[in-house]
């Protein structure tokens, strides 16, 4: 995107945004350029930020002043607005994304509209998205301090990844999936059932993997790491994009092939038997791993409920959350994969399993629907084993 002269400051006219390349290890020293339209906001991160000696803070108003900042002086960490003057914040992100690739959190509204921007942004390359109120922004930034701090330095580490334009398979018609819906099989553990968990750059990850599923795909059960309100238009957008049905998880929904269930922000999901049955649980709780939904809490209620036949995934994510989860599947039977680091966004969370000896398969991302697919199969689980 070219911005018109006359749109610009009297400082510069036209300026690129900063030097071209992408940051992938953390810094001894940390910028971050705040840029929000709320005076209010702009002076609490600032305070929050400079808590920690290591970080200095620059603040714009728009992205207009922020782009003759970044010319001068390229911050290593970008957190903007959506909804701002002069210039809107997704177009702001995909000009940085254009020009010079460098990690953007975003930090934004919880509207109806907001959601919808945010994953858009999510889509177009920022690595992070932090929720705030439309009242009490100073109170609730200074609750979420520590929260904001361990964003603002894993978004320093990121690897910025373009997006990938993969083809989306042709979406078959209603005879293809009445079917399978209309026999309503009990559960049969031989369709096996794959759990993922994900968090930063999680988004497009799981675009990549569920758009390789084909229509009979085993049942599938995600935890992204994501704010309330937010999962069912992410499962919504997947839907679209996906030849599988992709929807919010839903309390004591029987798992089914060609369904992915994508767990809803802020409670926690887990799979129970029932029977000869497999369901899907939500649940309230407290904040597991720091996070709720929890990869933990799912990937321990799969370990119990379905053990071998099961495959774990961990995708990109800061933190450890899904680690142990993921341990205790494999001490089942189950088999269990982490994506690469060469594909990752944030290796955080699949280094923690790998570490811990929770990992059967490290692959690239583009590998892992296939490898998911095969294990679940006698065969494919024996060549599976048999590699490691």
């Amino acid at each position: 995107m070219v911005i018109n002269s006359s749109q610009m400051p009297p400082e510069s006219s036209s300026p690129r945004i900063g030097e071209h390349g992408s940051r992938t290890r953390q810094p001894e020293k940390l910028h971050v350029l705040v840029v929000d339209d709320s005076a209010t906001v702009r002076q609490v991160m600032q305070a929050i930020l400079q808590t920690d000696r290591r970080i200095t803070v620059s603040v714009a108003s728009d992205p207009l002043i922020a782009g003759v900042k970044m010319q001068k002086d390229r911050p290593d960490v970008v957190i903007t607005d959506l909804e701002m003057p002069r210039m809107d914040g997704l177009t702001f992100l995909r000009k940085i994304m254009a020009e010079s690739p460098l990690p953007v959190v975003v930090c934004s509204g919880l509207a109806a509209k907001g959601t919808d921007l945010a994953l858009r942004a999510l889509e177009e390359g920022a690595v992070e998205v932090i929720t705030k109120p439309k009242l009490g922004v100073r109170d609730f930034l200074h609750e979420s301090a520590v929260l904001l701090l361990d964003v603002v330095w894993s978004a320093a580490e990121a690897r910025i990844i373009p997006r990938q334009r993969i083809a989306t398979p042709a979406r078959l018609n209603a005879d293809a999936v009445l079917p399978l819906r209309a026999k309503q099989r009990d559960w049969n553990p031989s369709h096996g059932l794959i759990a993922v968990g994900a968090s930063t750059g999680g988004t497009e990850a799981l675009r990549v993997f569920l758009s390789a599923m084909p229509p009979d795909c085993p049942p599938i059960v995600v935890v992204q790491h994501m704010p309330e309100n937010f999962t069912r238009a992410f499962a919504e957008r997947l839907n679209q994009d996906c030849t599988i049905a992709v929807s919010e998880a839903r309390d004591d929904v029987p798992l089914r092939p060609g369904i992915a269930l994508i767990a809803p922000g802020n409670y926690h999901c887990v799979v129970n038997s029932h029977g000869a049955n497999l369901l899907v649980n939500i649940m309230d709780g407290p904040l597991v791993s720091r996070h709720r939904p929890s990869v933990d809490v799912l990937f321990r209620s799969v370990a119990v409920s379905a053990g071998r036949n099961a495959v774990g995934v961990i995708m990109t994510g800061m933190g450890d959350d899904g680690a142990q989860g993921l341990l205790e599947m494999k001490q089942t039977g189950a088999l269990t994969m982490a994506q690469d680091e060469a594909t990752c966004v944030v290796f955080g969370m699949p280094r923690e399993a790998i570490e811990r000896g929770a990992v059967d398969l490290v692959l690239p991302l583009e590998q892992i629907a296939r490898a998911a697919l095969d294990s679940l199969t006698a065969e494919g689980k024996h060549r599976a084993q048999a590699g490691n």
